[in-house]
């Protein structure tokens, strides 16, 4: 299996609901590291797991919906606990749409599988992964 991988960051506000989430239950910060892995068996007539640019800039184009936001105001995540591993499959689900609707070229079309990693910091991280053409949870 050939995979490539890109990265980025984000910056977000949000709160959590539930005692379960202790102190985080009020307004904090956090900055996410996010590493979205593609793979596939084999490489595209080009030689190419995927176009290293459009990846990195489709993923750029989805995390700047949140960046420098606070979730708890974005309808889209309205009534969920915005957790690293729910935004994992979020950000996996975005990308997965634009896969499929062609933004990122003709050599994504043998793309089998993604995942998505946030790392919430250096000792903590929550990934995302399936087989792309089905649906996340």
């Amino acid at each position: 299996m050939y995979s490539v991988s890109v990265r980025d960051h984000f910056m977000v506000a949000h709160s959590f609901t539930g005692q379960v989430f202790g102190p985080a239950q009020r307004l904090h910060g956090a900055t996410y590291v996010v590493d979205v892995e593609f793979r596939r068996p084999s490489l595209s007539e080009h030689g190419l797991v995927i176009d290293i640019g459009l990846a990195a800039s489709a993923l750029k184009d989805v995390l700047g919906e949140f960046n420098y936001q606070n979730l708890d105001e974005i309808s889209s995540l309205s009534g969920t606990n915005t957790t690293t591993e729910l935004l994992a499959g979020v950000i996996y689900s975005r990308i997965s749409d634009r896969i499929d609707a062609g933004v990122l070229g003709s050599d994504a079309s043998g793309l089998t599988e993604m995942s998505v990693t946030l790392h919430e910091s250096h000792i903590a991280w929550a990934r995302y992964e399936g087989v792309l053409g089905v649906g996340v949870d």
